[in-house]
């Protein structure tokens, strides 16, 4: 009777081993049609994955070590649906990380969203419901990365447990040059609020040699997105030795409304300070800086169970630049979507953005929304319906 006993208990510790500890599968399908009109003097039309969410699949885990301590990880990758194609060409793309979760907060390590990102998207239309995949809502160009575009490599991230409502959080990302550990790096904080149907959040960000860092796209970047080269909207301003967001949000939940808002102010500082191929700064706007102030409001309505509706308003507004008027952008985003189930919804966005002034180029600004191809005049629309399941 020994053998069959000890095989019994050997059996129940492995058991209770294994309901500790926990791995889940997650994912994100979406696909169907976009429209943009002016883009380079054309209309476009495209079959297009990942327009209301980008597609992706990850596995999240954790296990529990007691006492209210918990190793945790998530490996995430995105693809895009039409082609299979992985994002930016890397295994997990959008997330890797490993850490621990505490009675006092949570430490995380990997490749991950800056803090800034993670409590002030919350708040932009961009990043909740209106073509948050294609990235056409958000803010002009991702400058604020309030869209959480553009994750950071070797990143230590920290979020306190919640007290009262309250949580604060920071961010440093290495910048992983060899010989120089501060280059490339970025450092963000803030702190957040969540009152039940009130909910505010601050938070801040600076990164260095922000064209490399926060938008590049190479093996010595802290982020692996789009290079600034990439938009008029502050392509001019790519050599800036730094880049420096603050800002805030709030929203509040009444009845089957959901009224939201925020505010971020953008700077690029020292123009000329990093060497950029192909970009110039003329010799008067070397040392100075440019900002960007940009404001959001936003309205959700929960028609039905199954329908909601969504309207917003952004305006920016850039500093002037070789002695001309800086740009000014502002844009409409319209949105319904509808749960078939809940897992699957079919959505219908509409967008459409103005500028005026003079953009980072020293031309007249043009519309150009954001990772669209720009508009060859001062207006442009996009429209996107489809359908998206997550499991």
């Amino acid at each position: 009777m020994k053998k069959p006993l000890f095989l019994i208990a050997a059996c129940s510790v492995a058991c209770a081993a294994h309901a500790q500890s926990s791995v889940t599968l997650y994912g994100i399908v979406d696909a169907g049609f976009r429209y943009v009109s002016n883009a380079g003097g054309k209309s476009q039309y495209a079959l297009a994955g990942g327009n209301e969410s980008a597609s992706r699949f990850g596995l999240t885990g954790a296990e529990d070590l007691g006492g209210g301590y918990k190793a945790i990880f998530t490996l995430e990758n995105g693809f895009t649906t039409n082609t299979g194609a992985l994002q930016g060409g890397l295994m997990f793309g959008r997330q890797a990380f490993v850490g621990m979760s505490t009675p006092y907060g949570t430490l995380t390590l990997g490749r991950q969203y800056l803090t800034l990102s993670g409590y002030l998207g919350q708040y932009a239309s961009g990043t909740d419901w209106a073509a948050r995949g294609a990235g056409w809502g958000y803010h002009p160009a991702g400058l604020d990365d309030v869209d959480g575009t553009e994750r950071a490599n070797n990143a230590i991230k920290f979020a306190s447990a919640r007290y009262r409502g309250f949580q604060v959080g920071g961010t440093y990302s290495l910048g992983g040059v060899a010989g120089n550990t501060t280059q490339n790096e970025m450092i963000s904080a803030g702190v957040d609020y969540d009152g039940g149907p009130f909910k505010a959040s601050a938070a801040y960000l600076f990164v260095k040699n922000p064209n490399y860092a926060l938008f590049g796209n190479n093996a010595t970047s802290s982020a692996t997105g789009n290079n600034m080269s990439a938009s008029p909207v502050f392509s001019g301003y790519a050599t800036a030795a730094s880049q420096q967001v603050i800002g805030a949000g709030a929203s509040y939940v009444f009845g089957k409304f959901t009224v939201g808002g925020i505010w971020t102010n953008t700077r690029f500082n020292d123009l000329g300070g990093t060497v950029v191929t192909g970009v110039t700064t003329p010799a008067s706007q070397r040392g100075k800086s440019v900002t960007f102030n940009t404001g959001e409001l936003n309205l959700k309505y929960r028609l039905t169970p199954s329908l909601q509706l969504g309207v917003a308003y952004e305006y920016t507004r850039a500093s002037s630049y070789l002695g001309l008027s800086g740009a000014s952008y502002q844009q409409w985003n319209i949105g319904a979507d509808y749960a078939l189930s809940k897992r699957t919804d079919l959505y219908l966005i509409g967008l459409r953005e103005t500028a005026g002034g003079f953009d980072s180029t020293g031309q007249r600004a043009v519309a150009a929304l954001t990772f669209a191809t720009p508009s060859k005049s001062d207006a442009q629309a996009g429209a996107l319906v489809g359908i998206r399941h997550l499991f």
